[in-house]
């Protein structure tokens, strides 16, 4: 064989051993990326020739979130959200041509089928010749608290956000987002209908962003909900209710020319002529000077602390699926710590952080894992795993926790708003958040966050509706957010009346 030949046939060669050890590659190592790649069609193909597992709420009615029908076509099975756009936060979406989200994405193994919890019933229907089926996920969410509050943010065309979470255990009693869409034309079989339906939502063609999961997939200024932060590391820093702040409407921020004043350049308190209050009286009121000042006196060190505690910075959070990371920001001078004490400079919390720093109050200090999932079943409907609850961290002594919740009891009585209930009593906070490159001609974010009941806490909420709702520049977080959190505390079963 001459030279040339000889190169050409190493050559060949040497492609051919790289392409066998690409697909080697790929086998061994790459294979479940591939498969789990949501573009991947294939996979979704298969997995509709067999019947996929059911999505389920919560409580004794177990109304199903998302369900199949079989069908003629070469896809066996339909998948339908008989709940529509309300849960969409939750199931997400399951797609031949867009993938999954939510739920249908982070169970998809269960759902599908191919769990390795899965194997013995997988073997069964291999050996009797039954149809393969998936298992089904039974979610912590109960329909009562979800609807209320979904309507409650729809009945105004309120953007924004609402959680609710089971203090004790951290498991999400809600979970809404606004606007939202409806999942069913997403599950079409065919492709147009498909097509036509995320053109429509997705975020390149609608600026209202209704795929985005605002509960914790966006984040914001938090406002006056921060000063429950700053109460909580004053408490720790051995400060009580009863330590004397600022009255004053307004003061100036350390090495600057610019004041801070309270909402309405109000006075704090209900003497115009004291020139202190007390803690418990600042948040009643909500006091941005004695507050900015307060988060001055703790420091920036056990303030930031404070906030780790809460959970502020976790970059890891799962529900099971990712959660955007709160942040405290930076607090390079005192001026940043005074705005930061107030909840806004650089403070950026999801609703489901700051539903999880009412829930910690509420519980005695101790900060649960919010989880989603309640069980994982069998295609049978058996208890394949239960919801085990797991504690983060502790962010307060049990006596600070219920120090911190009779001033939130004093900022509920003092607050407006639609949805009290005779004889229910709540603990709360509302918030009022400036935004954007013109904050004080920009209709601000209105939050409340808070638990109910009071002393014997069953349910924790946080609401953010953006840019001021129905009420533009002269919102607060009284008169528009707070009636949508009592809406979910009093839909819960047992509570409101019910």
């Amino acid at each position: 064989m001459n030279t040339p030949l000889r190169r050409v046939g190493l050559a060949m060669l040497a492609m051919l051993v790289l392409l066998l050890g690409n697909i080697t590659y790929i086998q061994l190592f790459d294979a479940d990326s591939y498969r789990a790649d949501s573009r991947n069609q294939r996979v979704l193909y298969d997995e509709y020739s067999r019947q996929r597992g059911q999505i389920i709420a919560n409580g004794d009615g177990r109304e199903l979130l998302a369900k199949v029908t079989p069908t003629n076509d070469r896809l066996k099975f339909q998948r339908q959200y008989p709940m529509g756009p309300a849960f969409a936060p939750v199931t997400g979406f399951y797609s031949t041509r867009y993938g999954s989200r939510g739920l249908e994405r982070a169970e998809d193994e269960i759902l599908n089928g191919s769990d390795d919890r899965l194997f013995v019933r997988r073997l069964s229907d291999l050996i009797t010749g039954r149809d393969p089926r998936g298992g089904n996920i039974q979610t912590t969410i109960i329909p009562q608290v979800q609807q209320a509050a979904y309507d409650a943010m729809t009945a105004k065309g309120y953007t924004g956000a609402v959680v609710a979470l089971k203090p004790q255990t951290g498991e999400i009693l809600a979970l809404v987002s606004t606007p939202s869409y409806d999942p069913n034309p997403l599950a079409s079989h065919d492709k147009d209908v498909q097509e036509q339906a995320w053109n429509k939502i997705r975020d390149e063609n609608n600026p209202a962003k209704p795929v985005l999961d605002r509960a914790i997939q966006e984040y914001y200024p938090p406002g006056s909900t921060f000063k429950l932060v700053v109460a909580a590391a004053a408490l720790a820093d051995g400060k009580d209710p009863n330590y004397m702040l600022t009255a004053d409407a307004s003061i100036t921020l350390p090495g600057t020319s610019t004041d801070l004043e309270n909402f309405a350049h109000s006075h704090c308190g209900p003497d115009a002529g004291a020139s202190q209050v007390t803690m418990a009286t600042a948040l009643q009121f909500s006091c941005n000077t004695a507050f900015a000042t307060l988060a001055d006196q703790v420091g920036k060190q056990k303030l930031e602390d404070q906030a780790a505690k809460f959970g502020i910075g976790q970059t890891d959070l799962q529900i099971p699926f990712g959660v955007v990371t709160s942040t405290v920001g930076k607090l390079p001078d005192r001026a940043s710590l005074f705005q930061s004490g107030i909840g806004q400079r650089d403070v950026l919390l999801t609703p489901l952080q700051d539903a999880m720093i009412a829930a910690a109050i509420a519980n005695n200090g101790v900060v649960m894992q919010p989880q989603l999932v309640e069980k994982v079943l069998a295609p049978d409907l058996q208890v394949i795993s239960d919801f085990r609850s797991n504690e983060l961290s502790r962010a307060m002594t049990g006596s600070n926790a219920q120090a911190l919740r009779d001033m939130m009891k004093l900022s509920e009585d003092h607050t407006k708003g639609d949805g009290k209930v005779q004889g229910l009593v709540i603990a709360s906070k509302t918030g009022t958040a400036e935004h954007g490159s013109d904050p004080k001609n920009t209709p601000p974010h209105a939050w409340y966050v808070a638990f109910a009941p009071a002393d014997n806490p069953q349910i924790a909420v946080a609401v953010v509706v953006e840019n001021g709702g129905d009420r533009g520049l002269a919102a607060t977080g009284s008169s528009v957010a707070a009636g949508v959190g009592r809406a979910a505390i009093n839909a819960l079963p047992g509570l409101g009346g019910r």
